[in-house]
């Protein structure tokens, strides 16, 4: 690991202009992604702002019965809280689905969101990567490439986004909110966060540097069923092969693009009196694989269509 130096920010705004007036700087909470990637020499930040112990821990209600959740509060925290179990159950689904519970209980709201890309190429500093070194190529293009997206890629960039949590708040229409470097405040929608790959992979969010989360807010519950549901190739501890978060008449889906993926055109096809299947049809028409990750797209679609119905995959 490199030499960096550190500090302990003592409010949200003073970390957000550290951030952006120091080169090189990272935000540490959790650390259960960056250190990670420090180790492997993949992160090289030169100084590390520690906002894990800003007093944005809570779970508080909102005046229109929804739910303001601190970005330093843990994965497991968020989950075990009695009202987002019982108004938000899938998203207490889709946090128990991610990683361990070792990890869970170190990870934050806000780290989750900004966790990086599990493709391994991204992981394998000998490997080229546009995410890691901007016009180096890409890898898994004609590497190995089963968990590739399938959805909005670009010969630029092919990988997915790891959060379980991040496609339960897009099913759920939640806002994230920030304080800027200047001190200002704005709020999100989830959907307009994180960027497909483009040209620019390397670019993953629209945050402005040094831009800090401080929260993320859950609308008021919405009507009907919730569910997660996630397919990987063992139950412990393993990436997902796609997943899928239906909360009332809105759905998400995972580890299909480098962002959780609304899927608006089976919601529509929905709405307009589309079977389940015609809907799941609708979504993926665009969907493109590798060959690696053919499968991929098949099991979209049934997995979509059994969400729908309320049965197992067939």
């Amino acid at each position: 690991m490199r030499p960096f130096t550190y500090e302990r920010a003592d409010s949200a705004a003073g970390a957000a202009k550290a951030a952006a007036e120091t080169p090189s700087a990272k935000f540490l909470a959790g650390g259960t992604n960056l250190l990670d990637l420090m180790k492997l020499e993949i992160e090289r930040p030169t100084h590390l702002i520690d906002v894990g112990r800003l007093p944005l821990a809570q779970i508080e209600a909102t005046p229109d019965g929804g739910l303001r959740i601190g970005a330093v509060v843990s994965n497991s925290a968020a989950a075990s809280d009695r009202r987002v179990r019982t108004l938000y159950p899938v998203l207490t689904h889709a946090l128990i689905a991610g990683a361990s519970a070792q990890l869970r209980n170190k990870a934050t709201i806000g780290g989750n969101l900004m966790q990086r890309t599990r493709c391994p190429y991204f992981y394998d500093a000998a490997k080229p990567c546009n995410k890691r070194e901007p016009g180096a190529g890409c890898s898994a293009l004609e590497g190995v490439g089963r968990g590739s997206a399938i959805l909005g890629a670009s010969e630029a960039c092919v990988a997915t986004h790891p959060s379980d949590m991040a496609v339960a708040l897009s099913a759920l229409e939640a806002r994230v909110e920030t304080v800027t470097p200047t001190g200002a405040t704005r709020s999100l929608a989830i959907d307009d966060m994180h960027r497909l790959p483009g040209e620019t992979p390397h670019i993953e969010t629209d945050l402005e540097p040094g831009e800090l989360i401080t929260a993320v807010v859950l609308p008021s519950p919405p009507q009907g069923r919730q569910e997660y549901r996630k397919v990987r190739d063992r139950a412990s501890y393993a990436g997902g092969l796609f997943s899928l978060a239906l909360a009332g008449e809105q759905m998400a889906l995972g580890a299909v693009a480098l962002k959780p993926w609304r899927a608006t055109k089976a919601e529509a096809a929905l709405a307009a009196g589309a079977s389940h299947a015609e809907a799941a049809e609708t979504e993926l028409a665009d969907a493109r694989g590798l060959g690696r990750n053919d499968f991929k797209i098949t099991l979209a679609r049934r997995v979509m269509v059994a969400a729908l119905e309320g049965t197992p995959v067939r």
